[in-house]
Parts: C-alpha cells; structure tokens; sequence
C-alpha cells in the first residue's frame, strides 16, 4: 500500500475500516463487493485481530466452532473442518488469514500501521485519517472494527521495571517463544484468559504460583472432537443455519434453558444442572430461566458449581479459596475452561488469595507479597482489557471541534443501537456498546453490523445523502430502552466491565443489550424496513431528512 509523499493531498478512499480481525476482514469484503473503494488500517504484523494477539498457551474460543464462522459463502463454509469442538488459537488464525487470501483481501489491507487520528471535516464531510507512518487518508466513512476487548490492561506494579526475568500479557503475547518449561511461572488473574493458560502452563512449568484477586465460576468447555456429521448437517444448507442464529439469544448453539427453576423438584433441578454441566460452557448461563434475574435460582445454581469445585480439589483451603461467594454466577463472564479446577490437584501448583496476601511489589528476582517473597523466571500478566472505549480512545477519532468520541460518554456509552452516535457523522461503531457485542457470539454479530452499515451507505448512494448521524432523541430513547430491559438484572448489579458506574450518585448503566442477540435483530430490522427512523440524513445539495427517532423506536419497540 504506497504512502502519500509530503504536501501531496490525502488519499481519498470511500470506507476506511480500522482492525483486521473477524469484522474487520469481513467488512473490507462487504465494502469491496458493494463497489467501494476501502482501505483497511490494522496495527499488527497480519490479520487476526484478537486472535493474532491472544496466543497464549490454552487460547481458544469459548463459543462452539460449528458457529464461530463466517456464513456469506457456502463453499467456504463446506471447505473449512475445525478439528475441535472449541477450536483453539492456532486454527482460528489460521482460519482468518484463509479468508483473507481466499478472498484476495490482503491487497486492501495496510498492516503493522496505527491510526493517530481520525477527524471529521464538515466542509468535504470526511474524515482526515492520519497513521503513525506519517500517511494521510481521506474517506467518506469510518468503521471502527477494532473490537470491545482488544486494548489491554497494562501491568501497574512497582517494580516491575526491576525483574531481571521476562514478563509478558495473555492479550499480547510475544510471536517469539517464551520458555515455559521447566520455568517459575507466576500468574496475575484469573479471568477468561488467566484460566485458560494456567490450566497448559501447568502442564510444563516446574512450578506455577497462580494469584487470584476474584475467584471465578469455571465451567468446563467439555471440548473434543469436533462432530463432522453436524458439519456436514450445516453446510448442506448453510443460509438455514445464518438464519436459525440469527434467531438465538446468544448467536449461537445452546440447549434450551428448563424454565423457571422453581417448577422442579430438588432431583428434576439436580438433573438439569447435570445435563447442562455435561454439555459445557456458557450453556451454564441459561440452565434456568430466571437465573439471570431471580437470586434463589441463581444461589441454586452458583451452589451447584461450588459443590463441584469441592468435589474436584482435594485439598479443602484450596477449594474454599477457589470458591466464588462474592458476586451471583453469570454476573460477570463464566470462564469456559478445560481441568481448570483439577490442576490445583498438581504438585507444582500453588494459589495465592490476593486479598489475604496482597502483592506489594514486583522485585528484581519476583513478586513479594505482605508475607513472602517469591522468585520466578517468567510472570504472566492476565489483566483483562480497557472495554469498549479503549481502542476508540487510541485512534483519537474527533468531530469538527476537535471534540474525541468517547468525551461525552463520561456517564456511560451512548449510542444508537451500538452503532452510531451522535456529533460523529458517518461514523460505524461495530459491535459496540448498546448492542449486544460482547453477550453474543462476536463474529455472527460483526458480520450484522458490517451488513447493516453497508445497507445504509447503500440507502444514502441511493437517495443522494452525504452524511448521517443518529438524532438525540433517538439516541435517548435507545438508552432508556436499554436501561429498562437490563434494570431487574443480578448481572447490573455487580461491579465489572459491562457497568459503568457513575462516581456521583451510584447510577448504574449497564452497557451492551441485553435482551438478546435475536431481539436486537428483529428491532434492527424493524428499523431498517421502516425507513431508518432515528438516523438524521443530510446532504449539502438538498439538505436534510430526519425522523422523529424517539416516535419511531417507540413504534417498533413491542
């Protein structure tokens, strides 16, 4: 991808989509094939997005395979087998950088390039994007394809600057190897990323000191081989099995929950959680109907997993402090893990209650704590990210005051659907919050969005609009809804990164959608038929055309 040299005016594209992972590479094929021109910005070595970065030992998917796919190409669909029911990070890259050759994407795609800035300019109605390359891009639209969780934590430990051995983050982990065998291995944190890798790391370090902050509800995934009869199932008729995801909750495969818990008898209610156990994975979120709202239903089943982590770790304090008491199940993201609980069974595994024995410093040789000091070879750091807002804030987007994206949001997200807000014209926020995003199966939602944003350029093309933004009222009304849907539940309740919580007075919003990926689809295109009611439209030669939002969503809110 050539450069423009100095004084020479900025390339003029009609999409430019930053991050090249699931939605990204689907929405430099969408726009292509529309008959844009798109030029796709991402900062690594290659495509892959989070899976280019995540290649942390027991990375894998916790959504089933047979779903996390792109479903636009039958052939390709028929012509890819996961090997694994979960597939792991190796294929699900490898799976990634195949669509993107297969598709001829590459050649649109400026890779190892960050964007530094992105402003709008209401006299061209543009944006001005500038990379760390000194490159300047003009185009008419901006999507931001670079995910809810994607920007990570970093490390804030005194001392860390000191360790004379190496450290390195599950969300960006090293493309050289990092010796593990036979190593002091530390681990800080326990969520998705911090089960995941102690569970392989354990496997090959001579000894792993885990430190735990929050225990967390751990299901197995109950992985295996991937079922190549429902493959072939699906990709006999891929479009009938888009269409049955798009009407899931979760975009995804899951057994239908049992209902309301309190209709079953103590062994009926014990049978079910079996059955859901032996299935796996976040199928432990929906076991009844009413877990997600009711707190005996949820105790019910939270008691029936610290039953089983008592059941698998023999040694009782362990057990206990692997315990979740805090916070109800469900109320922050399950880990999906494999012999999670069972590898605080092995010798050369040790866990450390960091609210017991908090870490004081990171030293030259390892970790000290308020009672020891600890010496490893290799500290992993499994931090989480900064969600939502944090790759938004790095390519410093701003309107035509120089005002950024998320400046407004100090109270909470606030979007149109999740995909649009206001004072940011021609602005796409794939995934973002107000959507169902990271409650839903991530690639089969990227792939709505891109599809919905590439309706609406097409509706614009169409009627000879330049710009478009979501009305305040629409904007209003849309949180409201939110806010009214996600009000009885446990999960809003609880501290975690789906809530923002305001300092002031305590008010609680919960961020992503959720009544369910399939209700999002419906209302989407109940909006979309309508006319897009709660989208303002303007161009500079016939001025523009606005519905009254707040009406319409009212409209098709039942």
């Amino acid at each position: 991808m050539s450069s423009n040299p100095p004084g020479v005016e900025p390339i003029p594209f009609d999409v430019i989509v930053i991050g090249a992972g699931m939605g990204g590479i689907y929405s430099v094929k969408k726009f292509r094939d529309q008959g844009l021109s798109v030029l796709g910005i991402e900062g690594a070595e290659d495509v892959g997005g989070v899976w280019f970065h995540n290649r942390y030992p027991g990375a894998r998917v916790d959504i089933e395979s047979i779903a996390y796919a792109y479903f636009f190409d039958p052939d390709l669909y028929k012509e890819w087998h996961w090997t694994e029911r979960y597939a792991a990070q190796p294929d699900i890259l490898a799976y990634l950088q195949h669509v993107a050759d297969r598709y001829d994407l590459r050649r649109h795609i400026q890779l190892a390039t960050w964007v530094t800035s992105a402003k709008w300019d209401a006299a061209t109605h543009r944006y001005l994007v500038t990379t760390d390359r000194g490159d300047q891009y003009s185009t008419r639209f901006l999507v931001m394809a670079t995910g809810q969780l994607s920007k990570a934590r970093k490390p804030n430990f005194p001392g860390l600057d000191d360790f004379t051995g190496r450290w390195v983050q599950t969300s960006h982990w090293p493309s050289d190897p990092v010796e593990l065998e036979g190593k002091r291995v530390a681990i800080i944190g326990t969520g998705s990323s911090g089960v995941q890798a102690t569970s392989e790391i354990a496997k090959i370090a001579s000894q792993l000191t885990v430190f735990q902050r929050t225990a967390n509800y751990v299901i197995p995934a109950q992985n295996g081989p991937m079922d190549q009869e429902q493959h072939a199932n699906i990709a006999s008729d891929v479009k009938s099995y888009w269409d049955y995801l798009q009407g899931e909750a979760g975009g995804s495969y899951f057994p239908a929950d049992a209902g309301l818990a309190a209709n079953y008898g103590p062994e009926e209610q014990r049978r079910i959680l079996d059955e859901h156990w032996a299935f796996g994975g976040h199928a432990f979120n929906r076991v009844f109907s009413d877990q997600g709202v009711n707190m005996e239903t949820n105790t019910l089943v939270a008691e029936y997993v610290r039953n089983k982590i008592r059941e698998i770790v023999k040694d009782p304090e362990t057990a206990n402090t692997l315990l979740p008491n805090t916070y109800p199940i469900g109320s922050k993201r399950i880990g999906v893990g494999t012999d999670y609980y069972e590898t605080f069974n092995r010798d050369n595994v040790t866990l450390i209650d960091i609210n017991k024995d908090p870490i004081e410093r990171i030293t030259a040789t390892g970790v000290k704590t308020s009672t020891q000091e600890l010496e490893f070879d290799v500290i992993v750091f499994a931090l989480g990210f900064t969600a939502f807002t944090g790759s938004l804030d790095q390519a410093n987007i701003q309107n035509e005051n120089g005002k950024h994206l998320t400046e407004a949001w100090d109270r909470g997200a606030s979007t149109y659907l999740g995909l649009m807000t206001g004072g940011f014209p021609n602005l796409f926020l794939l995934t973002g919050p107000g959507s169902p995003s990271v409650l839903a199966n991530m690639i089969v939602a990227n792939v709505q969005h891109v599809d919905y944003a590439a309706d609406i350029i097409a509706f614009m093309d169409e009627h000879g609009y330049d710009t478009v933004q979501p009305t305040r009222e629409a904007i209003d009304s849309w949180l409201a809804h939110v806010a009214e849907i996600s009000e009885p539940l446990l999960r809003r309740q609880v501290d975690n990164y789906m809530v923002h919580v305001n300092k002031d007075d305590g008010s609680r919003i919960f961020q992503p959608y959720p009544a369910g990926y399939n209700a999002y689809v419906k209302r989407t295109t109940e909006i979309q038929q309508a006319g897009y009611p709660g989208f303002d439209f303007g161009s500079s030669e016939i001025g523009s055309r606005s519905n009254d939002g707040a009406v319409a969503i009212a409209g098709v809110a039942k």
